[in-house]
């Protein structure tokens, strides 16, 4: 194994440690359990356990492909050549750790607010503090960078393939979120999202 592989096996490990602790702390300290995906109703559902198997199979893939395991899914001839150069691979750690950053400390500024999904009965205050003055969806953008890191530090199709459905799958559910805080906060969210870029650009 590489570095890079290395690597992507840390950012993974400190992304489940992270939700994990996070989970854990606020089911401990308010009672409230803050994965509340599959709560949606209809066709919303279906797409969230759809989005799930998904995310468990990027996760899947890049452990099968940074351990060289015989079981990957995806094997060497689905690589982008023109890719695997030293020069791609360390832009591709750097935008990890810059989406690593951010997912951290998105984390910091949510609160307890913090969720999985849409929570329509205990949902928290609406943040807007910390990194969020930057980015209204700090922790979607911080999953882009990374789809798109993972994608540059291997190369292979399905990786860029993921990291394109990925982004669409995020904006998505992010369009969706902006319905259901415009419903919830009002004239405050509506300030908010005029003051506050949805990504990164205004």
């Amino acid at each position: 194994m590489t570095f890079f592989e290395y690597f992507q096996l840390a950012i993974i490990v400190v992304i489940v440690c992270v939700i994990a602790f996070k989970a854990i702390y606020l089911r401990v300290t308010t009672g409230i359990n803050p994965i509340v995906v599959f709560r949606s109703e209809g066709a919303f559902r279906v797409v969230e356990a759809f989005a799930l198997l998904a995310l468990i199979g990027w996760v899947a893939e890049v452990v099968l492909h940074a351990t060289h395991s015989r079981v990957d899914f995806f094997p060497e001839r689905v690589h982008i050549a023109l890719l695997h150069t030293p020069t791609i691979k360390i832009f591709g750690e750097a935008i990890a750790i810059s989406g690593l950053v951010i997912f951290i400390l998105a984390f910091f500024s949510f609160g307890d607010s913090w969720r999985i999904g849409i929570d329509k009965k205990t949902a928290g205050r609406l943040v807007t503090g910390g990194i969020f003055s930057i980015s209204r969806n700090p922790i979607y953008v911080a999953f882009d960078l990374i789809f798109i890191a993972v994608f540059l530090m291997n190369g292979t199709w399905f990786f860029l393939i993921f990291a394109l459905l990925g982004i669409l799958a995020i904006h998505g559910q992010t369009l969706r979120e902006e319905t259901f805080l415009a419903q919830r906060y009002g004239e405050a969210y509506e300030r908010y999202r005029k003051q506050t870029p949805r990504y990164l650009i205004w």
